[in-house]
């Protein structure tokens, strides 16, 4: 039995027939779509030339309506949005709360000035409204202005701001795009496209837009998509395997943006023990970066390093902020942080497997699967970090900076880091290892997108960089006139 039925957007118009079943990522309850196959030949643009509607607008008027499409996220009063919450409650792994919070402040994400500080800062205003003149040093001329592509999006599905921030991206950079629905965010894109047809009909913005469900892997629809004269680059977030599958796909003229699958972690330095007043700050915003949205971010925090040194005196100060961090956790608002919908019972076996072995381990809670802290008693972290979820952290007391360095690779996100003068210390040193983000204690999952990300450019590279230059012969060496040697 169907628990939902996603529907396909394409360029304002809304498809709701043709319905085939599909399979629930967390065998909740499958859910149904329009046969993909229907329609794929309808989800790319006919041609490139129609993006030219998008540059009989100015950026100004695109922004106008992305606000006001903003505006009519509201979730009391948006029957699309109201829609989508439905489906996540079921699909997603967050409870009520904390999805209701997250639909909350959607319409936030499309304040005016959060959507200018994103195409100023990571691409400049200028360049997308028209040709940004220079004169180089060889006396020609310039012009450079950035372009939108054809791009196709497969979004995280940990969160509907994802699709939110997706939509935005495509816009501003007056692009065409293509988003495939994630199975465990169902309705997010759909429900933000619906709105977009209500408050924009017509618009270019509206007409370049198109969402719909496939399965991933389904080689009748991405062996038809997933080529240059269709789609000019892909922006793929999520897990390992599905962005390894999209690879296979990626040739030249198709361009692989990757938001990969990270890893984060977490390094608090001794200032930490110096009142009892730090020690609690400290714990709180340890916890907030495990527990924020139930840890189901790339950026929250897994793997702790504590700088307290691994004698007794260590190992005691590490067992203590660990008693702290996770009295902080389980006391987390609802709306930021719960029990966990579902546990993996893979890490509930490994979790009592370390109970047992207080010699090696401490383990702080996880009785009943509200989350837990593992205290390693030596240096080194569990050997199932990598399956650290569900609000389960492991603190791993060191000596010093390299037990710390040589855990930072190329899967490291976010580093959360207490005090400021040790972020300061860390800066020229863990980018060399891979961390790709350093953030204060407590802000690991308070993220914006006017910055980079994963250590790219990704708006950035979204745009075509387009160079139209000017050569006078009276101030650039005509090449014709090259004397033989």
């Amino acid at each position: 039995m169907s628990a939902f039925r996603i529907p396909m957007f394409i360029r304002g118009e809304i498809i709701e027939e043709d319905w085939v079943p599909f399979g629930a990522r967390n065998g909740a309850g499958g859910f149904e779509a329009p046969d993909p196959a229907k329609y794929v030949d309808r989800l790319p643009l006919a041609t490139p030339m129609d993006l030219a509607d998008l540059y009989e607008i100015s950026f100004d008027e695109i922004v106008d309506v992305l606000v006001e499409l903003g505006k009519a996220l509201d979730p009391d009063k948006n029957a699309h949005v109201q829609e989508a919450m439905k489906a996540a409650a079921i699909a997603a792994p967050y409870p009520p709360a904390m999805l209701r919070n997250s639909y909350t402040t959607m319409p936030y994400v499309f304040d005016r000035d959060a959507i200018v500080e994103i195409a100023e800062s990571r691409i400049g205003v200028d360049y997308l409204e028209g040709w940004v003149s220079r004169t180089l040093r060889d006396g020609r001329e310039i012009r450079v202005r950035a372009f939108g592509a054809r791009a196709l999006h497969v979004p995280a599905g940990n969160g509907g701001l994802v699709s939110a921030i997706t939509i935005i991206r495509n816009a501003i950079t007056r692009s065409d795009a293509i988003v495939k629905v994630p199975s465990n965010d169902p309705m997010t894109a759909i429900a933000i496209a619906k709105t977009l047809a209500d408050v924009a009909p017509n618009h270019p913005v509206t007409k370049h837009l198109a969402v719909a469900y496939w399965k991933g892997g389904d080689t009748r629809i991405e062996e038809h998509l997933y080529r240059p004269e269709h789609v000019e680059k892909i922006v793929a977030w999520g897990g390992f395997a599905s962005v390894k599958h999209v690879t296979r796909y990626i040739q030249p003229g198709l361009e692989l943006i990757s938001l990969d699958p990270k890893r984060s972690a977490t390094i608090i330095g001794p200032e930490a023990f110096e009142s009892e007043e730090t020690l609690d700050e400290v714990a709180v915003r340890a916890a907030t970066d495990i527990g924020m949205a139930n840890q189901e971010a790339c950026a929250s925090a897994r793997v702790i390093y504590l700088l307290c040194g691994t004698d007794a005196d260590g190992i005691e100060r590490a067992n203590r902020i660990g008693e702290r961090i996770y009295q902080k956790l389980v006391g987390l608002p609802e709306h930021l942080s719960t029990k966990p919908r579902y546990f993996d019972r893979d890490l509930r076996d490994h979790l009592e497997g370390s109970r047992m072995t207080e010699d090696f381990y401490r383990v702080i809670g996880g009785e009943e699967d509200e989350g837990a802290v593992i205290v390693s008693q030596m240096d080194e972290p569990v050997d199932y970090a990598p399956m650290l979820s569900g609000r389960v952290a492991n603190i791993v007391p060191v000596d010093d900076i390299k037990k710390v360095t040589d855990a930072v690779n190329a899967y490291t996100q976010t580093v959360g880091i207490y005090p400021e003068s040790l972020k300061r210390e860390l800066r020229n040193q863990l980018p060399l290892f891979g961390a790709q983000r350093l953030t204060s204690l407590g802000y690991a999952c308070h993220v914006t997108s006017a910055m980079p990300q994963d250590a790219i450019e990704p708006v950035r590279r979204m745009c075509k960089w387009i160079v139209d230059e000017e050569c006078d012969p009276e101030r650039v060496f005509p090449l014709w006139q090259t004397p033989a040697l």
